[in-house]
């Protein structure tokens, strides 16, 4: 990565209207990505803070006096020409009526309608972080049934809304008795569930799969259609573009800190986070020795957030 590369840092703000619409704007043509949707802002000023560019910016490009509000995330993104950080603050209140100011289309896009938007890289983990859940539960292997199913119950009353289930060995029959039960308990919760590297049992239960990185290199096309989430793990650059081109939902990467379960990894730190993250766009889970109190850290180096499996996993069952 050439350092000689310029480095720009910019704000932009999440708007939402009564109805919880977001507000996105397009790029004109005399700018670079022309014709892409995005969050509206721009690049801070030497000697501005992050709340004074975005309130300048807002006030420029829509004509609104606006009320910069809590942080949500920041995006390292590399492009050919530069490094754009993107800082990303909630809209708590504005004055005045959006308009296009500067000549720019505005819309207001339900949040589950954004993803059909042609945005640039940096936006589109933004646009993941507004709809996908923050933690991904890597279960352990279940033992005892019973007791794991209860701890499963416990993890998803805490809130955890997207889970890999890490069912190993080859007893398909034993697999598909714990999935049946599974249904039967927590099919009412709204959960993603993800079946560790089974292609084929994930299809037939109508689940998600999570793909091992020794599966990724393997494969040519997505391995399940569109609404059956697909998730990767990936421990380069070279596996993350991959991944992006099967287009999977997301990835893993890591391990960030040193972690018990493999303690022989080197651990690559937030920076080695970082440098792999800007080179796609992609959402990416940060894994390794974290836990939910690590999330705020984790989104400020890009991640949508963080999996694990012992800071997920209820040590005890409820009761």
């Amino acid at each position: 990565m050439p350092d000689s590369l310029r480095s720009i840092h910019v704000v932009a703000g999440v708007i939402r209207d009564a109805r919880g619409r977001i507000l996105l704007t397009r790029r004109t043509e005399s700018r670079d990505m022309p014709g892409l949707w995005e969050f509206p802002g721009g690049k801070r000023e030497p000697g501005e803070s992050s709340e004074q560019a975005l309130a300048r910016e807002l006030h420029e490009e829509l004509g609104i006096d606006a009320d910069v509000g809590d942080w949500l995330m920041e995006v390292p993104q590399r492009y050919p020409d530069k490094r754009l950080r993107l800082e990303v603050r909630w809209i708590g209140a504005w004055k005045g009526k959006p308009r296009g100011r500067e000549g720019q289309a505005l819309a207001w896009v339900a949040p589950e309608q954004l993803s059909r938007y042609s945005m640039p890289p940096a936006d589109l983990p933004v646009v993941a972080a507004l709809r996908q859940p923050d933690r991904y539960l890597v279960t352990p292997e279940p033992g005892d049934h019973g007791e794991w199913l209860d701890r499963l119950g416990v993890a998803l009353e805490a809130g955890v809304q997207r889970v890999q289930l890490r069912l190993l060995g080859d007893d398909r029959a034993r697999k598909e008795r714990l999935l049946q039960q599974i249904h039967a308990r927590y099919g009412r919760h709204r959960v993603q569930w993800l079946l560790n590297r089974d292609v084929e049992l994930a299809r037939a239960f109508d689940l998600g799969v999570h793909l091992g990185s020794e599966q990724l290199a393997q494969l040519e096309s997505r391995p399940l259609p569109t609404h059956a989430t697909v998730g990767a793990s990936c421990h380069s650059l070279e596996e993350l573009r991959h991944a992006q081109r099967l287009q999977c939902d997301f990835a893993v990467l890591g391990p960030v800190l040193h972690t018990a379960t493999h303690p022989q990894a080197e651990p690559i730190g937030w920076a080695g986070f970082e440098r792999l993250r800007e080179s796609v766009s992609l959402p990416i889970y940060a894994i390794g020795g974290l836990g939910p109190e690590q999330l705020q850290n984790a989104r400020r180096h890009g991640a949508q957030g963080i999996a694990a499996i012992r800071a997920l996993w209820p040590a005890t069952t409820a009761g």
